[in-house]
């Protein structure tokens, strides 16, 4: 599974492989220096922060790196090998592809919330040896997502991890909605869902009234 510590100890590999600090990754990048520093991974409020998408992008291209080195850097046992420029080593693989606008239409989703009949595409991700099975991809259709998320952007989704408090999720009802938001208070009644666009109010929903919740993992922008 991509974890937080799986992505930023990726960093640090790719650092160390470039003879570099985290700091000097993140200057060689044109980032600030103290982007990639521990102190910047952990927000003041105790939630995990994640690289963004863009920082990883450019800190590949100052490395002169391929996504496939990058995915290679998640296994521990391969972070000492450097990859062939262009190669995507074995921890690249495809997985479901569905538009949000289709994802609210019967068959596409078991009763779990996992990828499950006809009809999609697929798209390459990263994945280690370790990554869970059941993950999908969700392309972003329209603006009502902006700013986090603009039309075309691909949302990587775990069906059946854990959720929290905070976390982005999608969420589908039981009348086949489907959004993309951030998880607030939940009980055993309802679930408070903040939108991500905040020209779009924020929802309480009933339990009783939703069919699944997964968390989005990763953003290929």
């Amino acid at each position: 599974m991509l974890s937080h510590e799986t992505i930023w100890s990726a960093i640090d590999r790719l650092a160390e492989q470039n003879h570099l600090t985290p700091s000097g990754l993140a200057r060689r990048a044109g980032l600030d220096p103290t982007s990639f520093n521990k102190s910047k991974r952990i927000g003041p409020d105790g939630r995990m922060r994640w690289p963004s998408t863009e920082s990883i992008a450019k800190v590949l291209d100052a490395t002169s790196s391929s996504l496939g080195t990058f995915a290679a850097l998640f296994d521990e046992d391969n972070a000492d090998t450097m990859l062939p420029e262009g190669d995507f080593p074995p921890q690249i693989s495809s997985i479901p592809l569905l538009g949000f606008a289709q994802a609210g239409a019967g068959g596409f989703f078991d009763d779990g919330g996992f990828p499950a009949g006809h009809g999609w595409d697929l798209v390459d991700f990263p994945a280690s040896p370790k990554s869970k099975t059941g993950l999908y991809a969700l392309e972003v259709q329209g603006d009502s997502m902006k700013p986090l998320y603009r039309d075309g952007d691909v949302l990587i989704v775990e069906p059946g991890a854990q959720v929290r408090r905070g976390d982005r999720v999608v969420v589908k009802t039981l009348d086949g909605e489907v959004m993309a938001k951030i998880l607030g208070r939940q009980n055993a009644r309802t679930v408070d869902l903040i939108s991500i666009n905040p020209d779009h109010a924020n929802r309480t929903l009933e339990t009783s009234d939703i069919d699944w919740i997964a968390r989005i993992i990763w953003v290929s922008q």
